[in-house]
């Protein structure tokens, strides 16, 4: 049988993103604002949790959100309506996800002056958001009940890449067979040292442990 040449390929495919998001992590520390990646599925009431969290903290730190979505203005809309932050909205034309670059072309049309932090709402997919660094300080995601404890098992990247792991939709656990010990175990199989909290956006509960996270994270950041 013929040999055949093998070829180690060590450069990362992502080695030009994870470069740019480098810088942009740089960039955004020289300034003292902290960005924030949060990701889901949809439907994982993302925007949900956004306006619960930002009316926490609006009034102890500087907020700006960017909104990334295929299409549409909805939750850009909806964040300004309920809490009167500043909101920009990312079309992607097409695309699952957001890199460094186009993270950054969000940045320049936020006020970064008037910001000690900027949330970005990732484009609702626990596959491909999870493969690019978008120059975020931390990763953040939303696991919501009826999705399933297990989700961990089936989307190891997503789990892996977030330092937060947010439970959504604990109202609901008594009509779905989620076991949140279950999903603690998972999650921390894929990353050992992930935070996880356990809330519910539509009332409110556990939002405060949330916010306290998130303020501490920033201040942190900015000493």
């Amino acid at each position: 049988m013929d040999e055949v040449k093998v070829i180690e390929i060590k450069k990362s495919i992502f080695a030009d993103n994870e470069q740019d998001a480098n810088n942009l992590r740089k960039e955004l520390k020289a300034r003292g604002v902290y960005l924030l990646n949060l990701m889901s599925s949809p439907g994982s009431g993302k925007t949900t949790t956004l306006i619960q969290l930002i009316n926490r903290i609006k009034g102890k730190i500087r907020v700006a959100v960017m909104e990334a979505d295929i299409d549409s203005d909805v939750d850009a809309v909806k964040i300004k309506s309920a809490t009167g932050i500043p909101s920009v909205q990312l079309h992607t034309g097409g695309m699952c996800h957001l890199d460094a670059e186009m993270t950054r072309q969000g940045l320049d049309n936020v006020n970064l002056e008037g910001a000690d932090l900027v949330i970005l709402e990732n484009v609702g997919n626990l596959v491909c958001p999870a493969e690019f660094d978008t120059g975020a300080v931390r990763n953040a995601m939303i696991l919501s009940v009826p999705e399933g404890h297990d989700k961990p098992l089936k989307y190891p990247l997503m789990f892996s890449v977030c330092d937060l792991v947010v439970i959504n939709k604990t109202d609901v656990l008594p009509y779905f067979d989620f076991d949140i010990d279950k999903c603690r175990e998972y999650v921390h199989m894929r990353n050992p040292k992930a935070t996880i909290i356990p809330i519910c956006a539509k009332t409110g509960e556990g939002v405060d442990a949330l916010a306290d996270w998130l303020l501490a994270e920033v201040k942190n950041w900015k000493q």
